[in-house]
């Protein structure tokens, strides 16, 4: 029996901790209207308002294996991998271990979160970072957020960071890094970690000034999806670079 090779293009956009596809705004959309992209979003478990509390990190990661390896069976070549925040930690294990992934976009990949020293967690610096979330952030969306996971969930969270550190080191296709350099969740850190230790040596690391967290619901957004959309199409690809823009 003959295997179907899809010559279309598919991306995968993934989500990030205690969030869901909302929090990429249009891009699914409009990334799905634009050229020959397929595109394909998921929920993590957990994340659909049911027994989170249960959830394990090798959940989050058997989960997403299964829709890669689903695209993967509907023919799919070239697939490109969006990670956002926590997501961005599963990306990157999926890009490390599926040849058939070509490039990959980490918007804040949360390997490391709130603040550090010298790879430690600066608790001190953590707690005055709290005031912050609800200066930069809608108050109603970061207590939701924060009450509805148990702690047990956020000690998978740092489990999952912790475990896949070592996956950055395997990735060696394009790959592009953004950053909003007003972000109080995932600090500079985190970035500079990924673009320090990639395997590829072709990477673009992308300072956003005046946005957060949030890269892609702000009045910048249309900029944002601009640069994904110039990177993905892009075969003129640079060697490593940082920018801010």
């Amino acid at each position: 029996m003959l295997k179907i090779i899809n010559f279309r293009k598919a991306i995968l956009l993934i989500h990030g901790f205690a969030g869901g596809i909302y929090d990429y705004g249009d891009l699914a959309n409009d990334l799905e209207s634009f050229r020959n992209f397929d595109v394909y979003t998921f929920t993590l478990p957990g994340h659909d308002k049911s027994k989170i509390n249960k959830v394990t990190k090798d959940d989050w990661i058997q989960s997403a294996e299964k829709q890669i390896e689903k695209i993967i069976n509907n023919g799919y070549k070239t697939i490109y991998v969006i990670g956002h925040s926590m997501g961005g930690i599963i990306a990157s294990h999926l890009a490390s271990k599926y040849p058939e992934i070509k490039k990959l976009v980490l918007a804040a990949p949360a390997f490391k979160y709130f603040s550090f020293k010298d790879d430690k967690l600066d608790i001190i610096q953590s707690i005055k970072i709290v005031p912050n979330l609800f200066k930069n952030y809608d108050t109603d969306i970061v207590l939701s957020r924060v009450t509805k996971v148990p702690f047990n969930t956020v000690k998978e969270f740092i489990s999952l960071a912790d475990s896949h550190l070592n996956d950055i080191k395997k990735i060696d296709i394009p790959t592009l890094i953004l950053h909003g350099v007003n972000d109080e969740i995932v600090p500079i850190d985190s970035v500079n970690y990924v673009y320090d230790n990639i395997k590829s040596k072709s990477v673009t690391l992308i300072e956003l000034e005046n946005l957060n967290h949030g890269l892609f619901i702000n009045d910048r957004y249309e900029e944002v999806k601009k640069i994904i959309i110039d990177f993905l199409t892009n075969y003129n690809l640079t060697i490593k670079e940082k920018k801010k823009m």
